[in-house]
């Protein structure tokens, strides 16, 4: 009975433990998943939703509360174990730096380095006053009265000796002071002025490139800004350079304080013997300042790699084993030199021809690159040869500008440039004429004249001349020759007399009522004709689709009801082709499709009926770009036989009428148009040509080989409310 109690309670016992057990395994699995929870979260920055995640390193507050910290260090005694974690801090915290500045791609991706360089020197001053201050008040109790880290220092580095320890201290300042501070000053001096003054060019050099379309307005943005970093770092690192040379003249300054002053106040306030008080409170103050110059020297050689990377690309590593080991002749020449070295009596012969047998490696392994290179493998050009496609060779540029070398300065050098020039008339065209032209290439051609330039399309060139581009071209604005002494010429755009005059001839031609252009006006102004007498063929599809795209969201539905249902996209090239061709604006887009809409619904079909009835739609557009000064349109009409006779010549269909008059008559005729033009243009006045509808196209086939600038209106194309001046009637 005893036996089976016992065992009961035994039972009764397993069983609680086995209970409690099972409770401790869950709890602890709880926790686990908890813990585990709570760093997945971490981890996975659910730390910025906590109470205090302003005060984390890398937030705002976070690197306020920093730098309270390290300015209260000046102020407020510290803790020996809070001391240590500070220089711990600093030794750390320089490694990381100069690691940094090692693996630097390019200096710009370093952009934080002049505020890191004061804060890191603001933190070593304020512990090298903390420690100054232990090492003054608490240095004769012993040599861990400024923590263990000044104590490991002093007795570890300098092996307790006081004499190698300061010499080594000593050594230390120099390098730091005389050769590192002071060349990254000098290379980050030199930098920041180079930059500074390169850095109007380089703004020309993007805007050039913009016009003339070799990159996009959002690549140019980031040109700009990209620049705008750069002027901001170089000015920074020069400035940032005086803080190291600062912290090391400081270090020397605090050093000198502390030996003095400790021993001092061993001598006369702790009455320590001479020697021993020497012997303590230079330990000290040498171990302290090898805490501080040994980090300060690491940070100083950052500062120098961030300098010295200068414009290269790439990591320090790779350029220095790209450049050092690129070429076989100077590891071979090492080489052999590093042999010689081994045989000579009294040199350790193992290091030398460690050092020969590497190097000599090199050269070789250089020397067979070459070799595997023509045999198929890829060198560094073939990458660039092959980023650039043989289809890229077939693309046309649609305008081109193309300069003699003596026009170059012209892209650059004071303003007005030619490449904003450019850009400005693109604009005007846009606003003008209601599509945006394509960019500009501006390409120097060697084979041209030194002072001549071409205007090219798709190519081909339609138009040059010669501008002289230290000098200012004179014209009267009446046509004539210039009354001003100078190089005689013809304006290259509209062919009037012109002179070219020094620039100090401009306040003389000026009185004396000439124009006065610089170089870059003239090739802006030829180029600007050239470009509004060719605007059909800029008029692209494609540029004609994102025309259409670009229209308003609720112009959208009026787009997709026209095309391509009613009409093909290339029909809409086309009529507004046609109009581009009388130099009719197609900014009102939306018009112009309700207008062709409102033809094919009235059963019109071709180019020509199609944009006709365009332009009797955009009557009052066409009629008021036509007022003249006296704020009437000029009209030169036919008289009624003439009227009869081109009705009598007009002959095909509807669609596609053509004049078929005898070329007597038309002799004639034309004869009769140029005398009027002439006689009207010594008034001043530039008429507009009023037929009937079915004559029209056909006049203005006549006029464009005759003055390409008249323009020829049909009567129905007179805006009801306009007002007109009769000013010549042909007979």
């Amino acid at each position: 009975m005893d036996t089976a109690d016992g065992n009961s309670v035994k039972k009764a016992a397993a069983g609680k433990l086995a209970d409690k057990t099972a409770a401790a395994r869950l709890r602890f699995a709880s926790g686990s998943r908890l813990l585990t929870h709570a760093a997945g979260t971490l981890r996975n920055g659910g730390w910025k939703a906590l109470p205090w995640r302003a005060a984390v390193p890398g937030t705002d507050i976070g690197l306020a509360l920093g730098v309270v910290l390290l300015l209260s260090i000046l102020i407020l005694p510290l803790p020996t174990f809070i001391l240590d974690m500070g220089l711990s801090i600093s030794i750390t915290s320089s490694v990381l730096v100069l690691m940094v500045a090692l693996f630097l791609e390019r200096p710009l991706d370093f952009t934080s380095f002049p505020t890191l360089l004061l804060l890191t020197t603001l933190l070593r001053l304020s512990l090298e006053i903390a420690t100054t201050r232990l090492i003054l008040s608490h240095g004769s109790e012993g040599p861990y009265a400024a923590g263990h880290v000044v104590a490991a220092f002093g007795g570890f580095l300098m092996g307790g000796d006081v004499v190698i320890g300061g010499i080594i201290f000593c050594i230390l300042l120099v390098v730091n002071f005389m050769v590192i501070t002071k060349g990254s000053g000098r290379i980050a001096e030199v930098a920041a002025r180079f930059f500074l003054d390169s850095i109007p060019g380089k703004q020309m050099a993007i805007d050039a490139d913009l016009a003339s379309g070799a990159i996009n307005e959002r690549s140019a943005r980031a040109k700009r800004k990209e620049l705008e970093e750069e002027s901001a770092f170089y000015g920074s690192m020069d400035g940032a350079a005086k803080f190291v040379r600062g912290d090391a003249i400081a270090s020397i300054i605090i050093t000198a304080i502390n030996i003095v002053g400790g021993l001092t106040i061993g001598v006369l306030r702790h009455g320590m013997p001479l020697s021993e008080a020497a012997s303590t409170f230079t330990m000290l103050t040498v171990g302290d300042g090898l805490v501080s110059q040994i980090p300060a020297l690491l940070v100083s050689t950052a500062a120098g790699i961030v300098v010295t990377k200068g414009g290269t690309d790439g990591t320090a590593d790779v350029i220095l084993a790209r450049q050092l080991s690129g070429n076989a002749k100077p590891l071979g020449v090492a080489a052999a030199l590093s042999a010689l070295f081994a045989l000579m009596p009294g040199l350790p012969a193992f290091p030398f021809l460690a050092i020969a047998v590497a190097a000599g490696t090199g050269a070789w392994l250089r020397s067979r690159a070459p070799a595997a290179d023509s045999d198929g493998d890829v060198t560094e050009i073939a990458p660039q040869a092959a980023a650039t496609p043989i289809s890229d060779i077939l693309k046309l540029d649609l305008l081109r500008l193309e300069l003699g070398f003596g026009l170059l300065p012209l892209t650059g050098g004071d303003t007005p440039q030619l490449a904003e020039q450019i850009k400005a008339l693109r604009r005007s065209v846009a606003t003008e004429m209601g599509f945006v032209t394509p960019p500009v290439r501006i390409q120097d051609n060697i084979h041209l004249p030194s002072e001549k330039y071409v205007i090219k399309l798709k190519e081909i060139e339609i138009a040059s001349g010669e501008v002289r581009p230290h000098k200012l071209l004179a014209m009267t604005p009446s046509g004539g020759a210039p009354p001003v002494a100078g190089e005689k010429t013809t304006e290259p755009a509209f062919g009037l007399p012109a002179v070219w005059i020094d620039p100090a001839q401009k306040t003389k031609a000026m009185a004396m009522n000439c124009t006065v252009v610089d170089p870059a006006s003239v090739i802006v102004t030829h180029l600007s004709e050239m470009v509004r007498s060719n605007l059909p063929d800029l008029l692209t599809y494609v540029a004609t689709q994102a025309l259409l795209d670009d229209m308003p969201r609720e112009q959208q539905k009026l787009v997709n009801d026209l095309i391509p249902s009613q009409v093909p996209l290339s029909t809409v090239q086309r009529v507004l082709q046609a109009l581009l061709a009388e130099r009719v604006s197609i900014r009102d887009l939306p018009t112009i499709l309700e207008s062709i809409q409102e033809a094919c619904g009235m059963g019109l079909r071709g180019i020509g009926p199609l944009a006709n009835h365009v332009r009797m739609r955009l009557s009052r557009q066409i009629c008021n770009a036509l007022v003249g000064p006296g704020g009437y349109i000029p009209i030169v009409t036919l008289s009624p036989k003439w009227e009869s006779d081109f009705m009598a010549h007009i002959t095909g269909p509807a669609e596609d009428r053509k004049l078929a008059m005898p070329p007597s008559m038309l002799n004639v005729f034309v004869g009769k148009l140029r005398d009027t033009f002439n006689a009207l243009s010594t008034n001043g006045e530039i008429p507009v040509i009023v037929v009937a509808s079915p004559v029209r196209d056909s006049m203005h086939a006549i006029v464009e080989r005759v003055r390409p600038s008249i323009s020829v209106l049909s009567q129905a194309e007179i805006y009801p409310r306009a007002r007109i001046k009769t000013v010549a009637t042909i007979s």
